[in-house]
């Protein structure tokens, strides 16, 4: 076990590498190169990485361990080395004919050390893949991964220490009141997912430096399932997003809208993609995932009895034995018809495998619903009628956006990923991070001749110029 960092050797750490990424800034070759040693490393270990995220988890599906932290990671990676030297050009500006001739061009340049505080729901991806979009900006990063995946954080200061060298990428593992140290560190930019409540926090110790940020919070990410949508494709869709990691994702489905009359329909649709996937849950259950710790199986539990006494239809899509429940953090399935609007359950993001489903009478009604809230994360409407498709997305502000589907838009490494307002601000995810982790610095060339030389008092010689020029 490494010895816990305090504030002094945060210092230290962060000092160490600045210095080295003054005295050499990373060339694009070596860009290239670290990115390509990062994905040879990764790729040789995928399976330690997926025991080591089993064993934080209790159990955590196999295939979604390599899908969702190995092949995302991977797959980001060769977009990056893909695009790297195109989006490392500078890029021609106009300045404007009034400077004539003067040209203009915004340079990325690089901005010293990267922050990364990692979250545990996907500890690999959501490490990996702000350090590799800084690496490939030119920067330095010192990465915490969550104290919640201890097994998980291990795995990544073995992998780092094997990809880099000490002065270009540091880990540090601890507790919160590490990461609060390590937020209120001078970095040149920080990247933080997890919580809302966390983020404001983060965003507050960054403050004293000003640090800028890219916070990807969570929230309550709405579907809103249309009528002339087929019920069935529906749940099969919202299933995979839902109960994909146990549900435990930040842009997983977090309550469902649809019309009341195809609530039941929609009930039972959900009810046979369960049987369909795991069965009767009596087994052994390789490829359900279960909850990350206690703390958070008793949240959702107290969650779903809050629910149920408050007079919500609590239905749970299979039947696990309590002890089993209890000892394995298991939570089957389970849809919370009509809750309230006050309880937990609707307040909070969910984070597990609970599924809320409202009927609503007009869609104009499931806008407003999702508008009395705050802005989420992602939003999923599903429609084949594309007026209806666009009278959602003219309606409410989200994130991001996948249509007739789930959790995909996260996958696009061409389009950018981050939330609004509550939901987190900036985006990263292929050029968007890449600019995000740069400064996109102006430059503005000027001739021999300039106009400017004859800008210069007494002013009265140019007024006929002046009067010209501001007409």
């Amino acid at each position: 076990m490494s010895e816990i960092p305090n504030a002094a050797t945060l210092d230290a750490t962060l000092a160490g590498l600045r210095t080295a990424w003054m005295r050499q800034r990373p060339s694009l070759p070596q860009r290239r190169a670290d990115l390509q040693r990062l994905r040879t490393t990764l790729k040789a270990r995928l399976p330690d990485m997926a025991q080591a995220i089993a064993a934080d988890f209790g159990h955590r599906s196999h295939h979604e361990s390599l899908l969702a932290d190995g092949m995302a990671v991977l797959s980001e990676i060769d977009h990056l080395l893909r695009h790297l030297r195109r989006w490392s050009r500078p890029r021609r500006a106009s300045p404007g004919w009034r400077l004539w001739p003067a040209r203009a061009e915004v340079r990325p340049v690089p901005v010293g050390v990267i922050g990364v505080i990692a979250p545990w729901n996907y500890p690999v991806n959501l490490a990996l893949v702000p350090l590799a979009t800084a690496i490939a900006a030119g920067n330095h990063v010192l990465l915490k991964p969550s104290e919640q995946a201890p097994q998980t954080a291990a795995f990544l200061r073995r992998l780092i220490a094997e990809a880099f060298p000490a002065d270009r990428v540091a880990v540090v593992e601890g507790d919160a009141e590490v990461a609060a140290a390590f937020a209120a560190l001078p970095l040149d930019h920080l990247v933080f997912t997890g919580s809302t409540a966390v983020g404001r926090k983060v965003m507050a110790a960054a403050a004293a430096n000003l640090t800028p940020l890219t916070l990807e919070l969570g929230g309550k990410s709405p579907a809103i399932v249309c009528a002339d949508y087929p019920h069935a494709q529906a749940a099969a869709r919202l299933a995979t997003g839902k109960w994909f990691n146990a549900g435990q994702t930040c842009i997983a489905p977090d309550y469902v809208l649809a019309p009341d009359s195809l609530l039941p329909q929609l009930v039972e649709a959900l009810r046979t993609q369960v049987h369909e996937r795991y069965g009767d849950f009596s087994g052994p259950l390789p490829d359900y995932t279960r909850i990350i710790n206690d703390a958070h199986y008793r949240r959702l539990r107290q969650a779903i009895d809050e629910a149920r006494a408050r007079g919500a239809e609590v239905i749970e899509l299979a039947n696990v034995d309590p002890a089993r429940a209890e000892r394995e953090r298991l939570i089957a399935p389970t849809l919370v018809l009509r809750p309230p609007p006050d309880v937990q359950l609707m307040q909070e993001e969910i984070f597990g495998p609970v599924l809320p489903l409202l009927g609503y009478r007009t869609l104009d009604d499931a806008i407003a619903f999702v508008n009395a809230r705050p802005r989420p994360l992602a939003l999923y409407p599903f429609s084949r009628d594309r007026r209806q498709v666009e009278r959602i997305l003219e309606g409410i502000v989200a994130g991001g956006v996948t249509v007739n589907d789930s959790l995909l838009h996260f996958a696009a490494s061409g389009l950018p990923f981050g939330g609004v307002g509550a939901s987190g601000m900036g985006a990263y995810h292929g050029r968007a991070g890449f600019d995000a982790m740069s400064k996109l610095l102006p430059i503005l060339w000027q001739r021999p001749r300039s106009a400017t030389d004859r800008l210069k008092p007494p002013y009265a010689k140019i007024d006929r110029l002046l009067r010209w020029l501001v007409r």
